[in-house]
């Protein structure tokens, strides 16, 4: 049980670390302004080469390590980095970044679980081979000997969080790649058994803290962490994965924070504690978004009743949904001198990005002002839309936020709604009973006329009806988004 055996780092080496740690916090600087993302993404990568290339050096060619293992590892990755980038279509990015951040937790695991098994090295002395022996201390990288509860406490929670944001993400994908239901998974005494499953991982780092040889820990650590990750996952609901997503990637930082203790490596321990603090920040920023806290996200089980709840249903509002055409929606659309475009998972599914920006450009061509109104939650990642649009050339300047565009609705013409459900659900102002109740939405139903583009009436992942659809200055345009918008352009380019 030891680590990696390795150069003294210089302080050269100190300094280079140092260089990649404000690289990665300017990065994530950038990260949080959609102008600068793209600069701010390049940032963080140059500072994780340069982590990794001066960790390169720090490993001597020796019996325990071997470039040429190295090497290929780094080639396979490669292959696979720039085949998803290129094959991976931008409606796939949030699958794509569950995987990723699933990628992360293995790795983190799989570096404590072979650093427990790794055998003593024959050149360390015999003082130190008898300190080991006797459970008093371990080697680390620095050649330098520390406690061995210390490693060993590292070791077994970066087991433990690894494992948990490793299958955590794989049910993440299978939700979001539609493999499994979206809806919430429960059953009877889920959060009880899970509470056991976590006191157990808890009792076997306890154990193996205690009883350093005792390898059966690991591997029973292993097992329960990767069966907590999915049970903790399945009960979640698909309208909460841009919260998931972002407490996983959380995870994921705290993973390779402790594996960088286990590793005694600094510029893992600033790279993991850098991501996991700006996962959780943006993770607080998601539930607030929902006026919802973490917990009820998490144990909530919202959507997994699909029941119109009360004051949010059909009959309340003694409503009708009227349907549009696309002519009579184009009409609505045409004459307006101001116009705003809701995005919602819709539009994602339908792939119909690119579409709205061309109907966009044909109405700014007509003198309409058109802003986009993007909900933090809109989408199934952070930032979904944001991606989408930015993909379809859409203007920054033209992304509003939600406290920036909803004054502007009652001076709004006509706004259009893709795929948008919860997040303009008038119900969440009034209705107590409801559980989107107090989540601050997108005030579409303020504006002069609304068109609703939708497959159909069904409640969204809330499992509510939206009372927007009923109001008076709402028209139902039925169909598939991108046919549906392609359809409206073609209608105004005859008017």
């Amino acid at each position: 049980m030891i680590t990696l055996l390795a150069k003294q780092p210089t302080d050269v080496h100190n300094l280079l670390y140092l260089l990649a740690a404000v690289l990665f916090i300017f990065g994530l600087k950038m990260l949080s302004s959609v102008k600068t993302a793209r600069r701010g993404n390049l940032v963080s990568s140059l500072g994780m080469l340069l982590a990794a290339v001066v960790t390169l050096f720090l490993v001597g060619e020796g019996e325990w390590i071997s470039l040429v293992w190295i090497t290929i590892a780094v080639a396979i990755g490669a292959v696979a980095g720039v085949l998803m980038a290129v094959k991976v279509p931008m409606t796939g990015m949030p699958q794509m970044v569950a995987l990723l951040n699933g990628f992360g937790g293995i790795a983190s695991l799989l570096v404590a679980a072979g650093d427990y098994a790794r055998p003593m090295p024959d050149a360390f002395s015999e003082h130190g081979e008898a300190m080991i022996a006797s459970g008093q201390a371990i080697l680390t990288d620095s050649l330098s000997l520390v406690p061995v509860w210390h490693s060993l406490l590292a070791i077994g929670l970066t087991v433990l969080v690894g494992g948990v944001t490793f299958t955590g993400s794989l049910v993440a994908f299978g939700k979001l790649q539609g493999i499994i239901d979206g809806k919430p998974i429960l059953y009877s005494m889920q959060k009880v058994i899970n509470a056991v499953l976590l006191i157990a991982c808890f009792a076997l780092i306890a154990s193996l803290v205690g009883k350093p040889e005792a390898g059966m820990a690991i591997g029973a650590l292993v097992v329960l962490a990767l069966v907590l990750g999915v049970l903790l996952v399945i009960p979640i609901g698909g309208a909460d994965m841009p919260v998931v997503i972002s407490l996983l990637n959380s995870y994921s930082g705290i993973a390779a924070a402790m594996a960088g203790f286990v590793l005694d490596n600094q510029a893992l321990i600033i790279t993991g504690a850098l991501v996991g603090a700006s996962g959780i920040i943006l993770t607080n920023i998601m539930c607030k978004a929902m006026n919802r806290s973490l917990a009820n996200v998490l144990f909530g089980g919202v959507g997994a009743i699909m029941a119109p709840a009360a004051g949010s249903n059909r009959a309340a509002d003694s409503g009708r949904a009227r349907e549009l055409t696309a002519e009579g929606a184009a009409l609505r659309r045409g004459a307006a001198r101001q116009g705003v475009s809701e995005p919602g998972y819709g539009m994602a599914v339908a792939q119909a990005q690119h579409a709205v920006k061309d109907l966009a450009t044909l109405l700014q061509d007509r003198g309409v002002t058109v802003k986009y109104a993007i909900h933090p939650v809109a989408g199934r990642m952070p930032g979904h839309m944001n991606v989408l649009l930015a993909e379809a050339g859409v203007d920054y300047e033209n992304l509003c936020d939600l406290e920036t565009i909803n004054p502007e609705f009652e001076q709004t013409d006509v706004a259009l709604v893709i795929g948008a459900n919860d997040v303009t659900n008038p119900a969440a102002r009034h209705a107590q009973s409801s559980p989107i109740y107090g989540m601050p939405i997108l005030d579409v139903d303020k504006a002069r006329s609304v068109v609703v583009i939708k497959r159909s009436l069904n409640p969204g992942f809330a499992g509510i009806e939206n009372e927007l659809y009923y109001k008076d200055n709402c028209g139902m345009l039925f169909g598939d988004g991108k046919a549906m918008v392609n359809a409206l352009a073609a209608e105004l380019k005859e008017d």
